[in-house]
């Protein structure tokens, strides 16, 4: 059977689902609709052009090499096609986005016959996504005299491929969609169960939101011809959670412009809108593709006599509204006096924050990519004719203010700043390009990201880069047919750009499953790095790490850098002393808690936690700086003591060590690189030279925190409160409950230790906690299930060295088993105890949930609706979050336990400690590490 033939069975499958012809990546198959292009008499040719023309994917695919080699044939006359022109090829390769496009072009414009270097030319002007070699061609050729090439070269000095391109429009006309009430989920965009359909983009489009929304934003479009639909989070926050490119994607696919009229189902320039605005990771996605983010503010506090906040009942600010935003609301964006107005044109509110310079810039070109290729370009072409670019693009804004000293995210930025004013300190709000250290990818967005690469044509990994890793922790619950079909695949992709794979494609490593942000807290060996990762999780306690979408991943993996303006920072200490009994985890939920009781407001939102944790090491103070991404914190920074931060490093020098002696390294060395830097680091601290790094005593902060540890008499739940009132405060982590406001009797059906939130110790405590219950009662019953996934294959080695696993053994019902692992999701949980394979687990929901409608207690890190557990008709699923020894025990209870109860489990369990630094260096550390 051909290709082709297959290709055509597949179309015919994908009818049956509502669903177009699948975008061509195969090179094999564009081979094979050529020679059926080229038989004049084939039956399949009027098709075949069709899908050569409209349907085959740009970039680096195969397919892209295969169709640029054929309209370089038909241009240079080798080949004839009656319905492809050499002009229109021309168009075609103009639309490729670089990669052997470029490489075609540039061969026609440095070539001998002047009509056709001419006219390549000109469609070189247009193009952005040239690499290094594209570039050295032209530099070398211009070098030689070559007349075309100069003229290139200065068109690229003047940018003319921005400068030419059309303003955006004066005003935008959009109807409104209210996706829902309160803060919006990525998940309700693009469910994290529906993952493996990510790259198949046109497929994965129907799970945004729903059928019914799907439909009413047709519907719109059909109403309101040449207006945009923008969709709303009323009451709410827009993209929560995560970056989520897939959910931006889909938002585009229904309501944004389809980016070039011959790539299918890739599609820009979405409007999205929330009453407080757009979370700042999703807001960097949107900005990929060039779209528009709103913040509404159509809702706002009721005031009384004296300006203070009216409350109701339950102790919630009472909102009054300014004005409606329901469905179907006809409204215009003024975009030169950045304003938003009624159809009437009564201003509403401003929207200045969407429309700075940048972001303009980012509308006009389609998309940030092609503006950070481009100003390289320009730097270059005006390097190499050795003349001045001209100011083509808005400055970068630097704030600089005399007299006023660091935080630490300040510092890192000034240390990793590229193309700055020589000399220049500069404060939060100054827009930085900075250097990338470490970059994360990981599996559900994996293939986007792949394919962001194929598209901006990039090959290899960045040289600027100290390492990347793709992990399999996502997908590491279930190996089912989805997950067989498109891991293998991306691993080797990744592979071979030069990144760090969690699977060996040759099969020479044992494949780890080990959840990714704990192994990039690993990898990462300095406080002055800069980390980007795939997932809004990407939050180190070294460094600073900043969870990104799969294209902005892709970005720091081609080019090795990062745009972003400085944040500002909200500083967090603590004061008192930890009760014995309390566990860590009760401490982050408290930070969450005093911070409302002391600003109101949730001033955390797009900022950076500066978290002065000195006394905790990497993996217990992960734990706080995993959480700040439910605090809508945009990242975070620990404030480490010297010798606490010497301890992480060698703990994280010394795991590295292990993926070596595993096999994981490459042919660059990139993981004994990572050693070679931890060492350098550990004696710059011994030696005095550099100690760990810490903020200027006069640096300004948005506001600060102090979190008063004897507050914390009893354990504290985060509770999604999905029977609420009011919508806007479900599923929100602003809900911080202590357990005695369930009495001990809140019926419990599932618990769940696992995911990035939890380390060593907190499996250590489930092993301990049964060994005590078995000593009281003879024996452990469980009265609802525990699913226990360690987050990595190392702590489970090194449970096994020190005795714990055999009690979790003896105990468990169901054990993973690496060379059977599960071909199916669990679907119903007796009440047993289940020891998952090291992975996300529950907490992503894109494999494993519990059963619908059940109450969860989990030490997971998500409570949105859906994602742990769906509704029932009858009862809304609850996933409520709560520190270890509280989960075990209450699974084992089958409900909450009271505070009596839960102190007497936990006596003599070696709980996570914490004491807060003195001014002089403290000895207190951690339990466990």
């Amino acid at each position: 059977m051909s290709l082709y033939t297959e290709y055509l069975n597949e179309i015919e499958t994908r009818k049956g689902e509502g669903l177009h012809p699948k975008p061509i990546d195969d090179g094999a198959l564009v081979a094979e609709l050529i020679a059926q292009i080229e038989d004049t008499g084939n039956e399949h040719r009027e098709q075949s052009l069709n899908f050569f023309i409209y349907n085959t994917l740009p970039g680096t695919t195969p397919a892209a090499g295969v169709k640029a080699a054929f309209l370089k044939k038909i241009i240079t006359g080798e080949a004839t096609v009656a319905e492809i022109t050499p002009d229109f090829a021309f168009e075609l390769l103009s639309h490729m986005k670089g990669g052997p496009s470029v490489e075609v072009l540039l061969d026609i414009a440095l070539g001998d016959d002047a009509d056709n270097a001419a006219k390549a030319a000109e469609v070189l002007k247009t193009q952005v996504f040239l690499y290094d070699a594209d570039m050295d061609r032209l530099a070398e050729a211009h070098k030689a005299g070559n007349a075309v090439a100069g003229d290139i070269l200065q068109s690229y000095a003047k940018a003319e491929f921005f400068t030419k391109l059309p303003d955006i429009e004066d005003e935008i006309e959009v109807v409104t969609y209210i996706a829902a009430e309160g803060d919006i989920s990525t998940d309700l965009l693009s469910p994290g169960n529906q993952a493996h359909s990510r790259s198949d983009r046109e497929l994965h489009g129907k799970c945004m939101i729903s059928e019914t929304a799907q439909k009413e934003i047709e519907a719109l479009k059909l109403q309101h011809p040449g207006k945009r639909v923008m969709l709303i989070a009323e009451k709410g926050t827009m993209g929560v959670g995560s970056s989520r490119m897939s959910g931006v994607n889909n938002v585009a696919l229904w309501t944004g412009k389809q980016a070039s009229p011959y790539v299918p189902f890739v599609n820009i320039a979405p409007v999205v809108a929330g009453t407080n605005g757009i979370s700042p990771i999703f807001l960097t996605t949107v900005g990929v593709t060039g779209g528009i983010g709103l913040d509404l503010k159509n809702w706002v506090k009721k005031l009384d006599e004296d300006g203070k906040p009216v409350l109701n009942n339950e102790g919630n600010p009472v909102l009054e509204q300014k004005y409606s935003v329901e469905t179907g609301t006809v409204l215009k964006i003024d975009t030169k006096a950045q304003k938003l107005k009624s159809a009437d044109g009564e201003e509403l509110t401003d929207v200045s924050s969407a429309f700075t310079p940048q972001k303009v810039e980012f509308m006009k070109a389609g998309g940030s990519y092609a503006v950070v290729f481009g100003k390289k370009l320009q730097s270059f072409a005006a390097e190499t004719l050795g003349v001045e670019a001209p100011q083509v693009f808005a400055p970068s804004k630097e704030v600089s203010i005399e007299g006023q000293g660091l935080t630490a995210v300040e510092k890192i930025f000034n240390a990793n700043a590229r193309g700055t004013t020589p000399g220049k300190v500069l404060h939060a709000g100054s827009d930085v390009r900075v250097k990338v250290n470490i970059v994360g990818s990981q599996d559900t967005t994996g293939l986007m990201t792949c394919q962001e690469l194929e598209a901006m044509a990039a090959t290899v990994i960045s040289p600027v880069v100290d390492a990347a890793y793709q992990s399999g922790c996502h997908t590491a619950s279930v190996w089912d047919k989805k997950a067989q079909a498109n891991i293998p695949k991306l691993m080797s992709f990744m592979n071979n750009f030069g990144v760090v794979t969690a699977r060996d494609p040759k099969g020479v490593y044992h494949s780890m499953t080990d959840v990714i942000h704990k192994v990039l807290n690993d990898i990462t060996v300095s406080d002055w790095d800069i980390i980007v990762g795939g997932d809004s999780h990407t939050r180190m306690s070294k460094g600073v790490a900043f969870g990104a979408d799969s294209g902005t991943v892709a970005l720091a993996l081609a080019t090795g850098e990062a745009t972003m303006p400085i944040p500002q920072s909200v500083k967090v200490t603590f004061k008192g002393k930890m009760a014995d009994y309390m566990d860590f985890r009760d401490v982050v939920h408290a930070t969450q808690k005093q911070m409302l009781e002391q600003h109101g407001d949730n001033v955390f939102q797009g900022r950076v936690i500066e978290v002065h944790i000195g006394t905790l090491l990497a993996d217990q103070a992960f734990t706080f700086t995993d959480w700040t991404a439910e605090m809508k914190a945009k990242a975070s920074i620990c404030i480490s003591n010297d010798e606490t931060l010497i301890g992480s490093l060698e703990l994280a020098r010394d795991r590295i060590q292990v993926m070596i002696d595993k096999g994981m390294d490459n042919e660059a060395g990139t993981l004994a690189g990572l050693i070679a830097k931890a060492e350098a680091r550990i004696a710059e601290i011994k030696s005095g030279e550099k100690p760990a790094l810490t903020p200027d005593d006069n640096a300004k902060y948005f506001a600060e925190v102090v979190v008063d540890l004897d507050k914390i008499d009893e354990p504290m739940i985060a509770d999604p409160d999905v029977n609420n009132a009011d919508p806007s405060r479900r599923y929100t982590h602003d809900t911080i409950r202590p357990i005695s406001y369930y009495g001990g009797d809140k019926k419990v059906d599932l618990g769940f230790v696992g995911s990035c939130m939890v380390h060593k110790g907190d499996v250590k405590i489930v092993a301990q906690m049964l060994r005590n219950l078995e000593k009281d009662a003879g024996e452990v019953k469980f009265n609802a299930p525990l699913v226990v996934a360690a987050p990595t294959y190392n702590i489970i080695d090194e449970l096994k060295a020190e005795g714990d696993w055999e009690i979790l053994q003896k105990y468990s019902g169901f054990e993973f088993d690496d060379l059977f692992p599960k071909a199916q999701a669990r679907t119903e949980y007796e009440n047993i105890l289940y020891l998952e394979r090291p992975g996300c687990n529950l907490c992503m929901g894109n494999q494993e949930k519990a059963a619908k409608g059940d109450t969860v207690l989990a030490t997971s890190t998500r409570l949105f609706q859906g994602r742990v557990v769906e509704d029932t008709a009858e009862k809304k699923g609850e996933s409520l979050l709560a520190s270890t020894p509280v989960v075990v025990l209450s699974a084992i209870l089958g409900r909450t336990p009271s505070s009596e109860e839960y102190k007497k489990a936990v006596e003599g369990i070696d709980l996570t400690k914490f004491s807060p630094p003195l001014q002089a260096p403290s000895t207190t550390q951690s339990a466990h590490f």
